[in-house]
């Protein structure tokens, strides 16, 4: 069993969780967020809900796991709970935590996970886990800020408040682990978009789902698909879901291409394929019928591409295209992109064939 310490994280002092911090703890279990990713969460959430984790909490000690109360080093306020479970048969601990609205934005959160994780190593615990749903992306961050590495997707690992399953992303730190924060390889947009007063691009996330998935739908953009399939409906909805996790773990960048003037969904590009050590990804776009032949599509991977060229250590993007795909050809020509070479044989095509791939790239400029 763990001993009931105090636990100093600068700002932030965790202590046991007492009568005095229910109040707060009632107004804080009010908020969407909360409500909606911790779904232990009672809704709505009562005093009486409150004092029964008083009673939660101290068995959580007396069956080898932890619970804190994360309060205010100066104040005393309380701030959020933050609890360590008891270690899985393989001697896997897993660390969770609450935190109030009004104390978000300070760091409370990644010092209440870094102090609690040092600890548990300071008494034995030798791996550390967290989960967080794949949407919530604060608390990924979180994580990383509290050096703990992502290490995959646990499919319908955590039922719903709907009686679905969702998917989670895990993250573990070792004792052994250096604990620095891990820094994301690709930054977020300035502002949360990109725009040059025509088009908009935004973050792809799971409102755009139908529009995404009608969009791939389309027979002319199966037709340049790889492989040349149309998605599932739920495969199309997993993948808006899942894009600000991939992003948030450098793998791809999924944005949806907006019409600047009316916010209306026009299409959608992407950076996947991205190789950290040579600093390349691809590109890859399309665009609703009623919006081609406005210069959006150019505009978006001009957009794109001199943002990934200049604000991520990205230098080189390339893109392929069908060689009888003039009109992409045209995207890209126009987005300052240059031929570079005709792939035979490379992508698969309809019916078990292969198909050409004609190459083109942009490549950061030389002291850029």
């Amino acid at each position: 069993m763990f001993p009931k310490d105090v636990i100093p994280a600068g700002s932030v002092l965790l202590r046991e969780v007492t009568p005095a911090d229910l109040e707060p703890m009632v107004r804080a279990c009010a908020d969407p967020q909360i409500i909606r990713f911790v779904p232990s969460v009672r809704v709505p959430y009562t005093l009486a809900d409150a004092s029964s984790y008083l009673e939660v909490a101290g068995r959580m000690w007396d069956n080898g796991g932890a619970s804190f109360a994360a309060t205010d080093a100066g104040t005393g306020e309380w701030l959020g709970n933050i609890s360590l479970k008891p270690s899985d048969p393989r001697g896997n601990a897993e660390v969770g935590y609450l935190i109030a609205p009004w104390a978000r934005g300070r760091g409370v959160a990644t010092a209440a996970t870094r102090a609690l994780t040092e600890w548990a190593f300071a008494h034995g615990v030798a791996r550390m886990e967290l989960l967080a749903d794949v949407e919530n992306l604060p608390s990924q961050r979180v994580a990383m800020a509290a050096g703990f590495g992502r290490e995959g997707v646990r499919r319908a690992a955590e039922p719903r408040r709907d009686g679905t399953r969702g998917d989670l992303a895990s993250f573990a730190r070792l004792a052994t682990d250096p604990g620095e924060r891990v820094r994301p390889f690709l930054p977020d947009l300035p502002g949360g978009s990109l725009t040059d007063g025509v088009v908009r691009l935004t973050p792809l996330k799971a409102g755009d789902a139908d529009d995404y998935h009608a969009l791939q739908s389309l027979p002319d953009v199966v037709a340049h698909s790889v492989p040349p399939e149309a998605p599932d409906p739920d495969d199309s909805e997993r993948f808006c879901r899942e894009a600000g996790m991939l992003w948030l773990a450098g793998e791809r960048v999924e944005l949806a291409v907006r019409d600047a003037a009316t916010g209306a969904f026009a299409g959608h590009i992407q950076l996947s394929a991205i190789i950290p050590p040579l600093g390349e990804a691809m590109t890859g776009y399309s665009l609703l019928p009623e919006f081609r032949g406005r210069g959006f599509a150019s505009r978006a991977v001009g957009l794109l591409t001199e943002w990934a060229l200049t604000h991520t250590p990205l230098a080189r993007i390339v893109a392929g295209a069908s060689p009888d795909n003039i009109a992409s050809h045209r995207v890209l020509e126009r987005a300052g992109f240059t031929r570079e070479a005709l792939l035979h044989g490379r992508l698969p095509g309809p019916g078990g064939t292969r198909v050409d791939d004609l190459l083109w790239y942009r490549a950061r400029t030389a002291g850029a």
